[in-house]
């Protein structure tokens, strides 16, 4: 079997002492706009900066009490600055994992209004390359896909979790992988391949266009659980580098 042949097209090595504004926009977004999460997304460097040849994203607990709008983090999105059909997109990253909080590195459809597009999620598509839920297993990440089915409703792939056989992704960098194609899509975790999914059936119909890229950390949530005096903060995401690359 011939081995496919891949072209770096972007990266980002984090080697500048702050953030490359020609390839990131820092999302900036009200507490509770999505999932019930608790954190509001801030442009502030405090949440999201460059230290140590890394991106740092950092959740902050910014008063002494739990709530809404209690807490501030960092969502990073490539739109309008960065999309691509097809690809091999490869991380080296650190994650944070503590109850409540939900660190994800993903992509969404290039079209999705919340970016200036003129079409709502999930019409547009989602690609889960890691997920990780702090308030079950800090050795577990997930992969998922969302999109709609053919009455316009979300569904999913439904998540698949790649386990650690020792430790966990607190406590050292590892290398996330999706491999896409207009085949198929392959997770991988360190070179290992936990799940493929194929989609040339038409209801992948959302996966066959321009996507960009997104990193954060969020905080509660109706998926993640609330966050409590349990819960330690700050809390931080380390990114030593991303890069994309495609099919000669």
């Amino acid at each position: 079997m011939q081995q496919k042949k891949y072209t770096l097209v972007w990266e980002d090595q984090f080697n500048n002492n702050e953030l490359d504004q020609t390839k990131w926009n820092r999302q900036v977004e009200a507490a509770g706009r999505f999932n019930e999460e608790w954190q509001r997304y801030t442009a502030d460097i405090k949440n999201s900066y460059i230290e140590n040849n890394q991106l740092v994203l950092k959740a902050i607990h910014e008063s002494e009490t739990h709530g809404l709008d209690q807490y501030s983090s960092a969502r990073l999105n490539t739109a309008g600055k960065f999309d691509f059909t097809y690809g091999k997109i490869v991380a080296k990253m650190k994650l944070p994992s503590a109850k409540a909080i939900w660190p994800a590195f993903w992509m969404l459809g290039s079209n999705i209004d919340e970016n200036g597009g003129d079409t709502l999620w999930p019409m547009t598509g989602e690609i889960d390359i890691l997920e990780l839920w702090g308030s079950v297993d800090a050795s577990v990440v997930e992969a998922n896909v969302h999109y709609a089915d053919v009455k316009g409703k979300h569904t999913q792939m439904g998540a698949i979790g790649y386990h650690l056989s020792k430790g966990t992704f607190t406590e050292d960098f590892h290398e996330f992988e999706l491999e896409w194609t207009k085949e198929e899509m392959i997770w991988k975790v360190d070179g290992n391949t936990y799940h493929t999914l194929n989609i040339t059936d038409k209801k992948y119909y959302a996966f066959h266009k321009d996507f960009f890229l997104l990193v954060n950390i969020a905080v509660g949530g109706e998926f993640a659980g609330y966050p409590d005096d349990t819960t330690p903060f700050p809390q931080e995401m380390l990114v030593d580098w991303i890069k994309v690359y495609q099919l000669n």
